[in-house]
């Protein structure tokens, strides 16, 4: 286990500090450092279903408020997570299986994508395993008592994310391919019903919640291929064949196909088949899964390997068996992997760039230090762009949020409580320049906001104001986030069009928010190692 572990860790750890956090962090971030008082109230109107996690954060960055730190837990509970895998493998099929289970998995693009992520994905993929570990436990021990360890943790980890309960589909299902007796199953069903019976209450909240992932769609075949390439080693290419081929050859080894093939197949399932009627499939809401995969790929090698361990080589001058075999196999194992984690040198260097994520806030306040002016009035559109001022409160702290009536804290909200549409247009009436912060999608004069404060920022802005100024990076081929200055128009002059323009004073020095990534619809900047993201502009609601 301390091999697969070093591993994560030493991964995880790789380029951790990308000098910025995008917007999902930034709401832990954010939220953590409120009083425990204020993350109650925020999480009766949002985000119950981070409630636990926000706590346990609350308590991380009272140490110390810092990106490098908002991450670290991830990070251990990835490096915790390729110990249990490699436990697993060890209970199921051997040490060698194991090892080579763990380290599968810490070398997985995926897995080193959500270790460096502050939110609860890896933590929850920790808790999957550490259950699953418990359930081989409690089928070989035979005992009730020791179900109840195994009914704790998955308490605890559906609790840090409601969508880990598809697991316990999984583990019965594993049950059922082990054929385990009737007293098995009992201990099993006392401790699910109370797992179902604890998560009762967490559940009828959030489903008074279920804005927050309006923004997601059903599922298609194309998301198929793509989870089934993230959890691979290799999203392409003869790694990812040669791990297909592998698993094949481990659904030959009964206990540990038992355990793997479920967890790897049934979460998923459940969330896509569920998803074509409510949508509440995403990639990285199923990353337990990749354990499975990794459990797998590591069985059906150990299958392969104990094949060649039983047959002689023979030559003119040399005759190789047995023990010989097998040192040569451990060898090549060793060499496999090491080219495995080479050949993704590329993906992981580009997923450890600030770039690579859907947005980086940094950016959008360090463009706020260097162009705007003490007292200058702060449009965000749409409201939730005001994440880039609470997470890094410096570029803004000489400005005025125009629009802002209560502050997020204050108001119990991510990002704040704005004015009324009347008070707007009375606010902006005396304006003669403003600093928008926005996506560029967001500013299109024929696109229909909803909310009606929405409505009226592009209103007033498009029959008032014209642009003076732009800054974003413009590099990117994705909607960037972008500041423009926009100043009000002389009298008589008809209002023009914006979109595509670029007004004089225009700078192009300073990267945008949003970026080519999987994870937004994402697998994060069209890199197929993983997943899509709600963008600034569609994804107000964060799970």
């Amino acid at each position: 286990m301390a091999v697969p572990m070093a591993v994560m860790f030493a991964t995880g750890l790789w380029g951790l500090d990308r000098g910025g956090m995008w917007g999902d962090e930034s709401v832990t971030f954010q939220v953590a450092q409120r009083t425990v008082a204020q993350i109650w109230r925020l999480l009766h109107d949002v985000d119950a279903v981070h409630g636990l996690y926000y706590l346990f954060m609350h308590a991380v960055l009272t140490v110390h408020p810092g990106e490098v730190v908002l991450r670290l837990p991830s990070v251990c509970a990835a490096t915790a997570t390729a110990g249990l895998v490699a436990a697993l493998g060890v209970r199921l099929a051997g040490p060698r299986v194991g090892l080579w289970a763990g380290t599968l998995y810490a070398i997985t693009p995926m897995t080193g994508h959500y270790a460096q992520e502050g939110r609860s994905y890896a933590l929850v993929a920790a808790g999957v395993a550490g259950a699953t570990l418990l359930l081989v436990r409690a089928v070989d021990a035979g005992g009730a008592r020791a179900w109840w360890p195994y009914g704790t943790v998955v308490v605890l980890t559906c609790v840090l994310h409601e969508l880990a309960v598809p697991v316990l589909g999984a583990h019965a299902l594993t049950l059922a391919l082990l054929r385990v007796p009737r007293k098995m199953w009992s201990g099993w069903g006392r401790a699910a019903g109370a797992v179902a019976l604890l998560l009762l209450p967490l559940v009828w909240v959030s489903q008074g919640q279920s804005g927050q992932v309006a923004w997601l769609v059903p599922p298609d075949w194309d998301r198929v291929g793509k989870l089934a390439r993230n959890v691979a080693p290799g999203p392409a290419g003869p790694v990812f064949w040669g791990s297909l081929l592998l698993m094949a050859v481990g659904l030959r080894e009964r206990r540990p196909a038992a355990v793997a093939l479920p967890l790897l197949l049934v979460p998923p399932g459940i969330l896509m088949t569920v998803s074509q009627v409510r949508p509440l499939y995403h990639d990285r809401y199923v990353l337990y899964a990749l354990a499975g995969a990794s459990l797998l790929v590591a069985a059906g090698a150990g299958r392969v390997a104990r094949a060649l361990g039983r047959v002689r080589f023979e030559g003119r001058r040399t005759r190789i068996v047995g023990r010989r075999v097998r040192a040569v196999v451990g060898v090549t194992g060793v060499l496999a992997l090491t080219a495995t984690f080479l050949s993704q040198l590329p993906v992981y260097r580009q997923d450890r760039s600030a770039a690579h994520r859907p947005d980086n806030l940094a950016v959008v306040s360090a463009l706020a230090v260097s162009r705007m002016r003490p007292g200058d009035p702060v449009l965000f559109v749409p409201s939730v762009g005001r994440l880039a001022a609470l997470a890094y409160p410096k570029g803004f702290r000489r400005v005025r949020d125009i629009a802002l009536r209560e502050s997020a804290p204050r108001s119990g909200t991510l990002w704040g409580r704005e004015t009324t549409p009347r008070e707007l247009r009375r606010r902006l009436a005396p304006v003669d320049r403003v600093w928008v912060v926005a996506e560029r999608s967001a500013l299109d004069p024929h696109r229909g906001p909803t909310d009606p404060v929405e409505r009226t920022k592009l209103a007033v802005l498009a029959a008032e104001f014209t642009v003076r100024e732009e800054h974003v990076h413009e590099e990117r081929v994705r909607d960037d986030v972008l500041l423009r200055l926009y100043v009000r128009r002389p009298a008589g002059e008809p209002p023009r069009d914006p979109t595509g323009v670029r007004p004089p004073g225009m700078s192009a020095g300073a990267p945008g928010l949003a970026s080519p990534r999987p994870d937004t619809n994402r697998p994060r900047a069209g890199h197929p190692a993983h997943p899509p993201t709600p963008r600034l502009s569609s994804g107000f609601g964060r799970r």
